[in-house]
């Protein structure tokens, strides 16, 4: 990775910190961790800085105090745009919010990595709760297929257990 790589990973992980700052989650995490679990996972998946620098902002318009200016200065303008699909505006009608979604490739991978780390954190909910989330239309079919076919409880699938990665977002370097 270059420096410069490094120091923009740096910019947008202390941004999106301090704009979550002093927020929590339920369980009290702090917010934080949840953005930054979700750049996790879709670096996990192999998604560039773009993708990754997405799903740690993916929150900050609707929960924060953070600009559109603030964001497309830090993460640029894909990012913004990215954001902008993802955060629901008022008045939204959901077919639409859901349609613009799925014609990202951004927005939908940011969307499914977001569902995914939810469903991680909803290990307490109950299991009529989790199918319905599972299977809300936003949800890509690599993640829903799986839940209509299952026959193991939603409880019970290892994916809702693994260990978020540490929070630290990386630029690929090729």
């Amino acid at each position: 990775m270059t420096t410069s790589a490094q120091d923009r990973s740096d910019a947008v992980l202390s941004f999106a910190t301090r704009k979550h700052g002093g927020q929590t989650r339920i369980g009290c995490d702090p917010y934080i961790t949840h953005a930054v679990a979700v750049a996790g996972i879709l670096r996990d998946w192999g998604y560039g800085a773009d993708h990754q620098i997405a799903g740690l902002f993916h929150d900050l318009p609707e929960d924060t105090d953070a600009s559109e200016q603030e964001i497309e200065s830090i993460g640029g303008a894909d990012v913004l745009r990215t954001v902008r699909l993802l955060t629901k505006q008022k008045g939204y009608i959901m077919a639409e919010y859901v349609a613009a979604i799925k014609a990202n490739p951004v927005a939908r991978a940011v969307k499914a990595a977001n569902r995914l780390h939810n469903l991680r954190c909803a290990v307490a909910a109950d299991e009529d709760f989790k199918r319905r989330y599972v299977l809300e239309p936003e949800l890509p079919p690599a993640v829903k297929a799986p839940a209509e076919s299952m026959e193991t409880p939603l409880a019970e699938l290892p994916f809702l257990y693994e260990p978020v990665e540490p929070w630290k977002i990386k630029a690929k370097s090729e």
